[in-house]
């Protein structure tokens, strides 16, 4: 079963408690000029570590080394704590319809173990390159920012229920409030240990961070270290429960699309296509009510609802895995994928893409089904959110017991 430790946390500190200007998101979902303003916001904004910049004959993973280094000197803005902790986080937002919700879980370090019992990827990866993150992890020796996990054991989230005011806050550019509550008594670590530890853990985001932790872990190993913080990685532990999670879908864009193909007709075979009304605020509420995902071209938007053949041809219960299918006929269709239905819509209108398909969440019941069956979703089925921020508590490998 998972092993959930607590951790020396390094933060900003001691004084430090509105932490809004120097948090930043995963490295994977800035832009640069989102990246240019983070580093504008505040001297020390540790987007400066999540993607460091080259300096002169200096790389990139050097400079995130040296300023790493300096923020943690005497006098610098980052502070070991005294002693080992967990970290309940709570993330405030407004979720798609606009409704507010709360998402609550601990920070903490996870165990590494090949995935498979204690720990089980809950979708397939794409292929991507992950010595960046490698390379960053050389370098720093520090667990910048956390991986998520979801516990399938229940009672994590009543433990995450801490009176008094955050230790630490912060509200990000996306209106999303992080307050963070260091935990030291004995009784809620254990507490929050055993209850980890009694069920897998679902790495619902960062499933390439932990590739590379587990890579990290390996080249210690063979270069003669013993056990240590490198057999561990930052996590944040949240209970798979339906008020605890929201769930965005993954859409896809096409491009590439051949000479004289009609979407409309081309996926008539495996869809009912029916015209809608423009994409906007509503299109969720009409695909869950018509059973459907939805094509957007330029000319306009049809709902796809699937044919029975479809629904017996895909191998899982999802929009992404019968889109799969649908999509293996057309010849050399170029598929990328992006969250927010408005940032697809605008891709199509802007001729960045040829069309796009949006699809439907999958539910919470879903995941957990998926989990118990130790089965994987397809590839970019999921997109959970808000994502938990950089930079309220650092994990440095170097200062672990």
């Amino acid at each position: 079963m998972p092993r959930f430790e607590p951790f020396v946390g390094l933060r900003y500190g001691p004084d430090a408690t509105d932490l809004s200007g120097v948090i930043c998101p995963p490295y994977d979902v800035i832009s640069e000029p989102q990246r240019r303003a983070l580093e504008a916001e505040h001297e020390a904004n540790c987007v400066r570590l999540e993607l460091p910049q080259p300096d002169a004959d200096v790389d990139r993973y050097q400079v995130a080394a040296r300023t790493l280094a300096d923020w943690r000197r005497p006098g610098g803005p980052l502070v070991p704590d005294d002693g080992p902790s967990f970290y309940v986080y709570r993330m405030g937002f407004r979720d798609e319809s606009g409704r507010p919700r709360q998402t609550a879980g601990v920070l903490g370090a996870l165990g590494l173990e090949p995935p498979g019992e204690g720990i089980l990827p809950h979708e397939r990866t794409t292929s991507k390159d992950k010595r960046d993150r490698l390379d960053l992890l050389r370098a720093t020796r520090t667990n910048l920012s956390p991986i998520w996990g979801l516990s399938l054991s229940p009672g994590l989230s009543s433990l995450c229920e801490l009176p008094g005011p955050p230790d630490a806050r912060a509200t990000d550019l996306d209106g999303v409030h992080h307050r963070l509550w260091r935990v030291t008594q004995p009784g809620i670590v254990d507490a929050i240990s055993e209850t980890v530890a009694a069920a897998p853990v679902v790495v619902a985001d960062g499933h390439h961070r932990y590739e590379v932790a587990l890579a990290y872990q390996a080249e210690r190993h063979d270069g003669g270290a013993g056990p240590g913080a490198h057999d561990a990685i930052l996590a944040l532990v949240v209970e798979l429960a339906d008020e605890q999670l929201a769930v965005a879908p993954i859409h896809r864009l096409l491009s590439g699309l051949p000479d004289g193909f009609d979407p409309v007709d081309g996926l008539a075979e495996w869809f009912e296509v029916l015209p809608t009304t423009p994409v906007d605020a509503t299109i969720g509420d009409r695909q869950a009510e018509a059973g459907a995902l939805a094509l957007v071209l330029r000319t306009g938007t049809w709902l796809l609802r699937p044919r029975p053949a479809l629904l017996a041809a895909a191998p899982q219960d999802l929009d992404s895995s019968r889109l799969d299918v649908a999509l293996a006929a057309v010849p050399a269709v170029e598929v990328r994928y992006q969250h927010g239905w408005t940032d697809a819509v605008e891709a199509v209108a802007s001729g960045e893409a040829d069309a796009g398909v949006l699809l439907r969440p999958a539910t919470v019941a879903q995941i957990a089904d998926f989990a118990h069956r130790r089965d994987r979703m397809p590839p970019k089925t999921t997109f959970f959110t808000p994502k938990p921020a950089t930079g309220l508590v650092f994990r440095a490998l170097d200062d672990q017991p």
